[in-house]
């Protein structure tokens, strides 16, 4: 049946000139019928390169946002409307506003996991992989970092010339798990390296043996001479890793490591919006995609090279 319906998708993106873009977090079966494979940014960028008219992107709204302020002449579909990102969502215009105002003289530097109504306050944007480049970069001594307090706690760390502020914001996925859950998984696989996000909490990071973004443990599992790995991120990447490297072994530091946003696209909701009877188009008016394109320009001028 799962073999019937992606041949059916296949079918109809080729028909329909459709770009499938699919991020990390993504169910396996959905991975098989894309085109693209990654982190959210790194997706974005390859919708831009791709020659579709039309772009898929199973993953959440901010996600899809971003694909539409890279490429304003595509359409640009989110297969589940309610795909959503609690981080994302935490703050609001209004509130990043005040905030501004409580720390004047701050540059605002804006996780991607935001959405495009906050990135048109921000003066850049960053990933988790190139965050400390870009702030090490930038000029500005005052950082005001958003919405993460996670990330922006691993990134305080590494650049401390710099004074950089968080706000109470965090994934919920990755901020519950506790060093207690640590010491658990470390327990049932004492011969195993724990590769963590920097969205988990600094109690977790700091008991791990790597941390990186997505793309980055999933690299350094696969390049690693060791055979066993507990995964501090979304379940899927088990999964994923363990398809991939068979002769390894992959862990997930807690069965509950589960993003339900992510979750919620399943391929037959790809089937679905493919075939014009579910999901939802991404439209942003000219002022805000443009708005929020400066922090990403931004991003892109500081972190090549």
């Amino acid at each position: 049946m799962i073999k019937d319906i992606q041949e059916r998708i296949l079918k109809l993106k080729k028909e329909n000139d459709v770009c499938i873009l699919a991020h990390c977090y993504q169910t396996h079966d959905i991975l098989e019928v894309a085109d693209f494979v990654g982190d959210s940014f790194g997706l974005a960028q390859q919708a831009a390169k791709a020659p579709n008219k039309t772009v898929m992107m199973c993953g959440v709204r901010f996600m899809a946002e971003t694909v539409k302020i890279l490429c304003p002449e595509k359409k640009v579909l989110l297969p589940e409307a309610e795909a959503g990102c609690p981080m994302a969502e935490q703050l609001d215009r209004e509130m990043l506003l005040q905030l501004k105002e409580r720390y004047p003289g701050y540059a605002v530097v804006a996780y991607i996991n935001t959405t495009a109504e906050l990135k048109t306050l921000c003066d850049v944007c960053v990933t988790s992989s190139s965050a400390k480049k870009i702030i090490e970069r930038m000029p500005e001594e005052k950082i005001l970092f958003i919405p993460d307090k996670n990330l922006g706690g691993f990134i305080a760390k590494q650049c401390p010339e710099k004074d950089i502020v968080t706000v109470q914001g965090c994934c919920p996925t990755h901020a519950r798990f506790t060093a207690k859950d640590v010491d658990r998984a470390k327990a049932a696989h004492p011969n195993a390296l724990l590769l963590v996000h920097p969205e988990c909490s600094a109690e977790v990071v700091d008991k791990a043996d790597f941390v990186g973004s997505t793309t980055e443990i999933m690299s350094y599992a696969k390049k690693s001479n060791k055979s066993e790995f507990i995964i501090g991120t979304e379940n899927s990447i088990v999964q994923h890793l363990g398809i991939d490297c068979p002769e390894k072994r992959f862990y997930a530091l807690s069965k509950d490591f589960i993003c339900h946003n992510m979750q919620l696209t399943k391929l037959v909701s790809v089937l679905h919006c493919l075939e014009g009877v579910g999901g939802e188009e991404i439209v942003l008016d000219e002022q805000t995609r443009l708005a929020a394109k400066r922090s990403i320009d931004r991003m892109l001028e500081l972190g090549n090279g």
